[in-house]
């Protein structure tokens, strides 16, 4: 740190990331309230211990891989090798990722990017409730989320990515680049997984089968919407100096900047999540004529749809965004689950795929014309580069690994838990260990009290 500036611009950012991973651990909060409220009682502790792993296993593969791939995969393979020098600095290895005084940015940076990894892998978790295997999950996790997103963050979501230098690809905060790969993802497991017992009739009609907790999916989801708000934060570059991005932003004023380094601003962003939460609201209330459910659902949707162009939307714009989306999804969700009997148990295929998709296309119209970037020679904004855009994202790197490994797991017999398991429920074992050993001590407290000379006050 060279000067009394930038050492407070250092001291700020670093302090500035890491209150937004603070405010991101809620989203995962949220998803294990939300599942557990989703789910029915015989299934508790596996889908809470299902959640609870994904941060372990997901933090160790991200800091030894996931972080270097993000790094070296801008330009690879299609315009490019694998950037070694970007790379290397961000190995296990590495000085930056320890303990580094003259480094204090890594850390904090490499964390927001970790919680985006485990958030792609809880909307994954939410999809298959009630029939997976935990280890099958577990391999799911690390591969969407320190594998398929982070390359999908490298190639759209970096300032140097081909996709945004090549496609006008532009996504600030991530309708594409996490929702949407996530929500593919999670279509192709489901496709292979199957529903759960009792989903569909005879007939093949669809079975509604409520949450067993409704106030507790309710907290969940709001958590998820506060830990969602931080989200948006570590999208931002807090400050840069007008020289920062190499004499691209001129003028004496420093700024805070979007993951492409465009200029933006906190304002901005807190105008459009609030007005874009609003519009999906409101039209998931109307179109799903008051179920709850996909009311608070709704917000979500409208938010995600809405997110690929909230750094440069009218507030009108990004509320209008949000509800339009919202009933293309919510129409969406019904025709696939009846037409290809899908059983998306918390609707995170409709909320996060569908809604990411119709979000980078919906931009692609909207910005047409904006830049994608501060950088000269990148191409615009257009509706062909965004729709190619939500192909690789949902189709490419979401829906083929996650409908490919599935099919290498069912083949093995490691995907779905047995029919008996399944009836019986997954914390069936548990379940019955915790019974015996609460009968256990009231026996105990019986033979203490029958066994005690002591004479009861009067």
């Amino acid at each position: 740190m060279d000067g009394n500036l930038n050492a407070l611009t250092t001291v700020f950012t670093e302090f500035y990331y890491w209150v937004t991973v603070v405010f991101m651990f809620l989203i995962h909060v949220g998803f294990c309230m939300y599942e557990v409220g989703a789910s029915r009682h015989r299934n508790h502790m596996h889908t809470l211990m299902k959640n609870i792993m994904i941060i372990p296993l997901v933090t160790v593969t991200f800091f030894f891989f996931g972080w270097w791939i993000y790094w070296s995969f801008p330009s690879f393979p299609f315009f490019g090798g694998l950037n070694h020098d970007a790379g290397s600095a961000n190995l296990p290895w590495s000085q930056n990722m320890a303990t580094n005084l003259s480094d204090r940015i890594t850390g904090v940076f490499w964390a927001a990017f970790l919680l985006f990894s485990w958030t792609a892998a809880s909307i994954v978790s939410g999809a298959v409730i009630e029939r997976i295997r935990s280890s099958a999950l577990w391999v799911h996790a690390v591969m969407i989320g320190s594998v398929f997103w982070i390359i999908d963050a490298a190639w759209g979501w970096h300032a140097e990515g081909w996709m945004v230098k090549y496609l006008g690809y532009h996504d600030a905060y991530a309708s594409g680049v996490i929702h949407a790969v996530a929500g593919g993802y999670a279509l192709g497991v489901i496709m292979v997984l199957g529903p759960r017992i009792g989903k569909f009739a005879a007939d093949g009609t669809p079975r509604d089968i409520p949450p067993h907790n409704p106030w507790m999916l309710t907290i969940g989801i709001f958590l998820i919407y506060t830990g969602f708000w931080g989200f948006y934060a570590a999208c931002n570059i807090p400050v840069i100096s007008p020289d920062g991005i190499g004499g691209l932003l001129t003028g004496e004023t420093w700024t805070a900047t979007n993951i492409y380094l465009a200029p933006t601003s906190l304002s901005a962003i807190t105008f459009n999540f609030l007005m874009s939460m609003s519009g999906g609201l409101m039209a998931a209330y109307l179109v799903s004529r008051g179920d709850a459910f996909w009311t608070f659902s709704g917000g979500l949707a409208g938010i995600i749809t809405a997110s690929a162009g909230n750094d440069l939307y009218h507030p009108v714009q990004a509320m209008l965004v949000g509800a339009v989306g919202v009933v293309i999804v919510y129409k969406l969700h019904y025709w696939m689950e009846r037409t290809f009997k899908l059983d998306d148990a918390v609707g995170a295929v409709a909320v996060h795929g569908y809604s990411g998709i119709v979000g980078l296309i919906l931009a692609g119209f909207l910005l047409w014309g904006a830049p994608s970037s501060p950088y000269d020679g990148y191409a615009t904004v257009n509706p062909v580069g965004q729709t190619i855009g939500a192909v690789i994202m949902f189709g490419v790197l979401g829906w083929l690994p996650g409908f490919v490994i599935s099919k290498i797991q069912a083949a093995a017999g490691v995907l779905r838990i047995p029919l008996e398991v399944e009836l019986q429920g997954l914390d069936y074992a548990e379940h019955h260990a915790y019974e015996d050993a609460k009968a256990a001590i009231i026996e105990a407290d019986k033979a203490a009290l029958t066994g005690s000379s002591r004479v009861p006050a009067e």
